[in-house]
């Protein structure tokens, strides 16, 4: 395996395992938020949600640079 490919595995696998965890919370979180202002709740699930895709879409920009 070449030094490149494991470094992209475990990039990869980080950034899923991250969003398993925030996606794990995120209605608990955004039902505490909610307790506060339903448009914050809504926002921030918005952001946690978008970021996911976000975290891809800038990796992608940074491996078709290389």
């Amino acid at each position: 395996m070449k030094p490149e490919t494991r470094s992209q595995m475990v990039a990869a696998a980080l950034i899923m395992i991250g969003a398993v965890v925030v996606i794990y919370f995120l209605p608990s979180l955004v039902l505490w938020i909610g307790q506060y202002s339903p448009a914050l709740a809504f926002i921030v699930g918005g952001i946690l949600l978008l970021g996911f895709f976000w975290i891809f879409w800038l990796r992608a920009r940074y491996q078709r640079r290389r």
